[in-house]
C-alpha cells in the first residue's frame, strides 16, 4: 500500500492536496487517496496486481451502503423497508456515482494503464463509480466511520434533498435497468402477456424478463403503467436477493 505513496512526485502530491480541499477531507496518509485513484490497469502494467483501488472499492461500497441506509432510516421514518431499499438503490446507482465523480474531477486524476487510457477509461461510468467508492473506503480506513459517514452525507446531500422535496422513486423501469446493467451480460425484456377490455378502458398485463426468466408481472390501463408495475415487482425481488 505504501509503495505508490512513496513514489509520488511533488506534482502528484500537489494534485492530491488540491483534491483533499475539494473533498473537504484531510488525510493522515495521502498515499491512501493516491491508491484510491489507482486503476488495476496501472498496477498490472507494473506487475503489481494488488496495488490498486479494488480492495478500497470493496470497502467503500459497504460504507456507502451503510451510510445512506443510516441517513434514510433516520430522516424518513414513515418509509417501509421496501421503500427504503428502493430509495437507496435509486440514489446509490452507477449514473449518480459517476456524475458525482465527474463533478469532483476524479477522471483527470486517475492513474490508468496505457490501454485503459486509450480506450476511454477516464470517462467510463464503472471506472468513475469505483473511484468514488474507493475514496470513501480510503476515508473510512484512514479517518474512521464518522468521517466517512459525514462525507457521504455531504456528498449525497443534493440527492437526499431531491427525495425529501418529493421526487420519490416512480420510474421503477429505470432503477431496475441501472441495477441489472451493472452486469453488461444481463438482458431485460418486457413482454405483453394479455390485453382485455373495451377500447376506452383496456387493461394490459406485462411481464419483465431478466435473461429470459420472469421476475415480475404488472397490470394497468396503459402499457407503460403495466411495465412500471412489473418492474417494481422485479425490483423488489432483485433487491431482496431472492431473484
Amino acid at each position: 500500500m505504501a509503495e505508490i505513496g512513496m513514489t509520488m512526485d511533488e506534482s502528484r502530491r500537489r494534485e492530491l492536496l488540491k483534491l483533499e480541499k475539494v473533498l473537504g477531507v484531510k488525510f493522515n496518509r495521502l498515499e491512501l487517496l493516491n491508491l484510491a485513484l489507482t486503476h488495476k490497469s496501472f498496477s498490472n502494467e507494473r506487475e503489481d496486481r494488488t496495488n490498486n483501488n479494488e480492495r478500497l472499492e470493496f470497502l467503500g461500497d459497504a460504507v456507502l451502503e451503510l451510510a445512506t441506509s443510516t441517513y434514510l432510516f433516520n430522516k424518513f421514518k414513515k418509509l417501509s423497508e421496501g421503500e427504503l431499499t428502493r430509495t437507496r438503490a435509486a440514489i446509490v446507482c452507477q449514473p449518480t456515482l459517476a456524475r458525482l465523480a465527474n463533478k469532483l474531477g476524479l477522471g483527470d486524476l486517475l492513474l490508468l494503464g496505457h490501454g485503459e487510457e486509450a480506450n476511454g477509461g477516464r470517462g467510463r461510468e464503472s471506472t468513475l463509480e469505483d473511484a468514488l467508492e474507493s475514496i470513501i473506503g480510503a476515508i473510512y480506513l484512514d479517518l474512521g466511520w464518522e468521517a466517512a459517514r459525514d462525507y457521504v452525507f455531504r456528498q449525497f446531500a443534493e440527492e437526499f434533498e431531491n427525495f425529501r422535496a418529493g421526487n420519490s422513486i416512480k420510474d421503477y423501469k429505470t432503477t431496475l435497468q441501472e441495477i441489472i446493467q451493472r452486469d453488461p451480460t444481463k438482458t431485460i425484456t418486457y413482454v405483453e402477456l394479455n390485453e382485455s377490455g373495451p377500447d376506452h378502458m383496456k387493461t394490459f398485463e406485462f411481464a419483465v424478463e431478466i435473461d429470459g426468466e420472469v421476475y415480475g408481472k404488472g397490470i394497468g390501463h396503459t402499457k407503460k403503467f403495466a411495465e412500471q408495475m412489473a418492474a417494481k415487482q422485479a425490483l423488489d425481488l432483485v433487491i431482496s436477493g431472492k431473484g
